[in-house]
């Protein structure tokens, strides 16, 4: 499994036109600073500066030693990031993800919010940068995923928006947003036109932004969060 994380990420590099911006990502995802990372790689943090602004073109060497140096720092830290890189990757198996992308470089939240043709449904605000999105058949996940997978899911999606299809009245993506440890950085929901007073409720209580999608199919929704993905910024 690291070594599909490690090809995962230097491959996304690699094939970027923008691959400074994704050095930074990828180090931000891993809460790890330039002197952190150019420590376990044996250089200067200008010379990691250098990277991520486009100052030099990294090649195969730089990009190898990047990815190890996260994942040594991620390893000293008890492999945090890395158990919910290998939970997303691996819960993609059983078809309740319909779509998985990352962001080359972070996004603002109201960028996600047009892109799935939405609105906020309650009065929590991000801050923090979105890196990616999983689009998730709620329907599928609840059928074919046991309790514990369905709350790995949701908790593999930090600084990332999952994204619940196929949702009646919103109680069951929020409760499982309410029991689980670790919060997506928001929620998109697909299906109702309004949410029932329950999921509401923990939508406000939770803290973590809602956001209620009135795309008019999934393909239109999934449609839009790729070209997002897909746009220079």
């Amino acid at each position: 499994m690291l070594e599909k994380i490690a090809r995962h990420i230097a491959g996304e590099i690699v094939m970027s036109e923008s691959p400074g911006s994704v050095l930074r990502k990828w180090r931000e995802i891993f809460a790890a600073s330039q002197l952190d990372v150019a420590r376990h790689m044996g250089v200067t943090p200008s010379v990691v500066s250098d990277y991520e602004k486009g100052r030099r073109t990294p090649g195969s060497q730089f990009i190898r030693r990047f990815v190890e140096a996260l994942l040594e720092i991620d390893s000293e830290r008890g492999w945090s990031v890395v158990s919910h890189l290998a939970k997303m990757l691996q819960l993609n198996y059983l078809g309740a993800v319909i779509d998985m992308r990352e962001f080359e470089s972070g996004v603002e939240l109201e960028k996600v919010v047009t892109s799935v043709k939405g609105f906020p449904v309650n009065s929590y605000l991000l801050n923090e940068r979105i890196y990616g999105y999983t689009v998730v058949d709620s329907l599928r996940a609840i059928m074919s995923l046991s309790g514990s997978e369905f709350l790995h899911l949701l908790g593999s999606t930090t600084q990332r928006v999952i994204v619940f299809t196929r949702v009646t009245t919103g109680r069951s993506p929020m409760i499982a947003l309410r029991v689980s440890t670790i919060k997506p950085a928001a929620i998109v929901l697909h299906g109702p036109r309004k949410l029932d007073y329950l999921a509401l409720w923990m939508a406000e209580s939770e803290r973590v932004p809602v956001i209620l999608s009135l795309a008019k199919s999934v393909d239109e929704l999934v449609s839009g969060l790729r070209q997002l993905a897909s746009s220079p910024r």
